[in-house]
């Protein structure tokens, strides 16, 4: 065997490997869309599952042809949702000083909301998250 022919052997199964793993990341794709889509039924659901059983190539190519721009809409929004939990909740953290707790907190206490047990729990909550002695 000359060196060209396993080279080129080693060229095309490294083509057929890429091949593969694309379809992999496909399929993953077309099932995590499957599960994410809340306007297709359960039965629908099983029917494109059975058939990416038993016919997967082209199964994967039909769902990508016939549900791709819904596919790109549902994952454009739950970025979008994922986005939006993380700047509320870096708004949050970020937004609230201890001091601000403790005014909330000292206000709901004169509104006769919280017991002063409770308002000694959040400013000791409130003062352990900057390490400051209560």
């Amino acid at each position: 065997m000359s060196f060209w022919q396993s080279f080129w052997d080693v060229i095309w199964w490294f083509l057929w490997a890429f091949v593969f793993i694309a379809y992999l990341f496909a399929l993953f794709a077309v099932i995590i869309d499957l599960f994410r889509d809340q306007k297709l039924n359960g039965w629908w659901k099983a029917v494109w599952i059975i058939f990416l059983i038993f016919v997967p190539f082209l199964t994967v190519l039909v769902y990508l042809i016939a549900r791709g721009s819904g596919m790109a809409e549902r994952s454009a929004k739950e970025a979008g949702q994922a986005q939006k939990a993380t700047d509320d909740y870096i708004r949050d953290v970020a937004g609230s000083s201890p001091s601000d707790e403790i005014a909330k907190a000292k206000s709901l206490l004169d509104a006769g909301t919280i017991t002063p047990e409770e308002f000694a729990s959040i400013k000791a909550h409130a003062l352990r998250r900057t390490g400051t002695p209560a």
